[in-house]
């Protein structure tokens, strides 16, 4: 069978101001700020040894990552020539090795001050003497995030906080945050940057341990039982009708971790990787659509779970989070930057994760689902993949949408048409659940943005771009061009 293949990529937008308005609070309860510096596998592990009777190197897995948190220092004056003289001084850290580590970002304390300024970070390569030039960090603030005035926002463990960076594996780093000129005319004359400035390095640990192989894929799933041992084996992301008995694993799982995968147990067993496709007759089946009836639903398309990209459930909320329905997808793109494979997407993905929950104080991954320019789907924020999971994507408009997020930097890079397909596959499925036609308009109330005050009424694609709730660049200028062509091809595959 061939291996899952999976990726991230950066994704860039603009600083934004947040506003004091309410929306729905439906979050769990708070969650104590990140430590100052966490060491490797810190923290309670995920399983004890001793109630894990599978191989040791996957519970050293699930327990791996760190996250490096450094307090910036004042500089005297810019590290080189290239910021222009008479530059205000910033912060930052002179070059230093650290301990292992792929994405960078850099955080404060006040969720609500803006950072009005540039940050910048130069890595060295593990195991090297190569520096790579100074790489621009993306200082958009709140505009991915949850609503202000819900549990999750108001939980006293949120940070402000750039876009985190991917970086790939690296052992040193230098950092620079210089605050925007108040005066155009006079440099020195700099908006204040906020307190308590970090940077955080993260380690996403190594990816978890491929499951035995299977000769071919096995049925769409039924319903699991919920209990502690799961059986998992491998799917394709396009299975093929099955001729054998795949090969198999008993797993104890965790509490977090079956949790996790129970909300998921109708589309596949407890402790799969992979949620196999499905041809448009079987999502209609499995749908439950009247014979005769026109159900307007896309096939369902393969998708890569929290269990197969890796997430530490130890890290989230417990609870999950939900609205009452999804009206309308918000397309974003990450602003991690272009340089991965698509190999290394679980490795971005939990390292995007680690930056929201850790280092950023979200209760979970910010999107429901993201997608790698190799065109893989993958679950984001948990509570299942067929539910209507509040997530913490778009400014003011969280409640009752849903949040994709394309891994990658597509302001000046054109986004792969693999990518555009998926987000079309993804979005025809998920929004034909839900009874949304994808090229067709919605009204949503916002709960507040830069863009939109709360309670304002606005009419929008039902596929949208971050743009449109919010002052903002996101997804990328080549990304959202993209957007008309995706809201054709959903809708063809929803039947329309």
């Amino acid at each position: 069978m061939r291996a899952l293949l999976v990726t991230s990529v950066g994704v860039t937008c603009a600083a934004a101001l947040t506003l004091p308005l309410a929306a729905p609070a439906l979050s769990a309860p708070a969650r104590p700020p990140s430590q100052a510096l966490e060491s490797p596998g810190s923290g309670p592990p995920s399983v004890r040894a001793a109630e894990r009777p599978v191989a040791a190197s996957r519970a050293a897995a699930e327990a791996a990552g760190s996250t490096q948190s450094l307090p910036l220092e004042p500089l005297a004056a810019p590290s080189d020539r290239s910021m222009g003289a008479g530059a205000a001084a910033g912060q930052g850290l002179e070059r230093r090795t650290a301990r292992p580590f792929s994405l960078v970002g850099v955080v404060w304390d006040d969720a609500d001050a803006e950072l009005h300024g540039t940050v910048q970070v130069r890595t060295r390569a593990a195991g090297s003497a190569n520096w790579s030039g100074w790489q621009d960090v993306e200082t958009h603030n709140a505009e991915h995030a949850a609503d202000l005035g819900s549990d999750e926002r108001s939980s006293g463990a949120v940070r402000g906080a750039t876009a985190p960076l991917w970086v790939g594996d690296s052992d040193g780093v230098e950092v620079r945050v210089l605050p925007e000129a108040a005066d155009p005319q006079n440099r020195s004359a700099a908006a204040p940057l906020p307190e308590g400035l970090r940077l955080e390095l993260v380690d996403p640990g190594p990816d978890p341990a491929p499951e035995p192989a299977a000769e071919t894929a096995p049925e769409p799933a039924r319903a699991a039982p919920v209990g502690r041992t799961a059986t998992t084996a491998t799917f394709a992301v396009n299975p093929s009708p099955p001729t054998t008995t795949p090969a198999v694993v008993p797993e104890v799982l965790t509490a977090e971790s079956e949790a996790a995968s129970a909300v998921n147990a109708e589309l596949a067993p407890l402790g799969a990787s992979v949620i196999p496709a499905l041809t448009k007759a079987e999502t209609e089946e499995a749908a439950n659509v009247a014979a005769g009836a026109k159900p307007y639903i896309g096939p369902r398309p393969g998708i890569i779970t929290r269990k197969g990209w890796g997430a530490d459930e130890k890290l989230r909320e417990r609870q999950f989070a939900y609205t009452k329905t999804v009206k309308a997808a918000f397309v974003h793109h990450s602003a991690t930057g272009n340089n991965y494979t698509c190999k290394q997407a679980p490795s971005v993905l939990r390292s995007i994760y680690r930056y929201h929950v850790k280092s950023s104080g979200w209760r979970d991954f910010g999107y429901n689902f993201a997608v790698d320019k190799c065109g893989n789907i993958y679950e984001g924020r948990a509570g299942g993949v067929t539910k209507a999971v509040l997530g913490a994507h778009t400014l003011g408009f969280n409640t009752n949408t849903m949040g994709i997020a394309v891994l990658g930097s597509y302001s000046s890079t054109n986004p792969p048409a693999a990518a555009v397909t998926a987000v079309s596959k993804l979005t025809a499925w998920k929004l034909g659940l839900f009874g949304a036609n994808p090229k067709g308009k919605v009204t949503l109330t916002s709960g507040g943005s830069n863009k939109y005050k709360a309670g304002t009424k606005v009419k929008m694609n039902v596929i949208s771009g971050h743009r449109d709730g919010f002052a903002t660049e996101c997804p990328g200028a080549r990304l959202y061009k993209k957007l008309g062509t995706a809201r054709t091809s959903s809708a063809k595959l929803q039947g329309r």
